[in-house]
């Protein structure tokens, strides 16, 4: 089996590369990235094992002719290519745009006029906006943000596949943990890095709004099942783990760093909020509970530091 992963160089995608090469099934994996992150981490450091089979291609999501090159003898594709920068999702729409929504436009093109076998697409539970009650599947997508919007057109384009393959929209909770290309945006991992270098953290609004997260580890460990087993119905599905307020995520970080000093922004404001169910339906198929809890997770990353 030959899979493309396109941003194969980020956050996600070098967690998955290095677990997917272990993969027997897997015969090659293209990693496909034009780098603009400028994060180059996939390629340095330890070797990864069996990495005969790993072929890396730089290149950009909106170059269609490209795409249908490298589209050549590949089986699976998993789109991970975005423009995230979660701190900044209601800036620059133009380039949210471009990347999130045209770019999986000219990848689906592509695919339509391969062999390609599969397509997963990771999506965002910000497609949702926000919500005070409980959200799955069933609740049609009202984003909020730039960037959720931008996410939600790229669905729509992926939907041109599920009648076609089997084909996944995944709609991700916000995902935190180590990888060796870091995202520091993120709110959990950017918690990580100021509580452990700066021992203080920026707090925007009061903290009591709820977000749905999910490490990367269980992330990955559900791409893996989707790329390499048969056993999933085509569809959409929200893949999260657990919900938390953001306070409950300070909390765990003063057990772990007790001179932690945080500081509230415009505490005042009561930000948005968003409640996704854990039990997704996607839980029907694919076993991906979490056998740790948040403080476990955060020192293991914390063990990952180098000072």
């Amino acid at each position: 089996m030959v899979v493309l992963i396109t941003g194969g160089a980020g956050y996600l995608g070098t967690v998955l590369t290095k677990n997917l090469v272990l993969e027997e099934s897997v015969s090659k994996i293209i990693v496909y990235d034009n780098l603009s992150r400028l994060n180059y981490n996939l390629f340095l450091g330890e070797k990864l094992p069996q990495s005969d089979k790993i072929q890396f291609i730089q290149g950009d999501i909106l170059d269609l002719r490209k795409l249908k090159k490298v589209l050549t003898g590949v089986d699976v594709v998993c789109h991970l290519a975005a423009r995230v920068t979660t701190p900044f999702a209601n800036i620059d729409s133009h380039f949210h745009e471009q990347v999130n929504h045209w770019g999986t436009a000219e990848l689906v093109s592509a695919i339509e006029e391969s062999n390609v076998k599969k397509f997963l697409y990771t999506s965002s539970t910000s497609v949702y906006g926000a919500s005070d009650e409980m959200i799955d599947e069933k609740v049609y997508p009202s984003p909020k943000t730039y960037y959720g919007m931008s996410k939600h057109r790229g669905e729509e384009q992926a939907k041109r596949l599920l009648s076609k393959m089997p084909a996944y929209i995944l709609r991700c909770a916000n995902v935190y943990g180590y990888s060796r290309s870091m995202r520091f945006d993120a709110v959990i991992n950017r918690f990580m890095f100021d509580a452990h270098f700066t021992k203080k953290i920026s707090i925007h609004g009061n903290g009591k709004q709820h977000r749905a997260f999910i490490s990367v580890q269980l992330l990955i460990k559900v791409l893996i099942h989707l790329i390499t087993k048969g056993d999933v119905p085509t569809g959409v599905y929200n893949v999260v783990d657990k919900n938390m307020q953001i306070l409950d995520v300070v909390d765990v970080l003063k057990e772990i760093y007790p001179e932690l000093e945080f500081i509230f922004i415009n505490q005042h404001l009561q930000l948005r909020q968003m409640l996704v169910n854990p039990e997704s339906a996607l839980r029907k198929y694919i076993q991906y509970e979490n056998k740790q809890d948040l403080k476990e997770e955060l020192l293991e990353f914390k063990s990952r530091f180098s000072i």
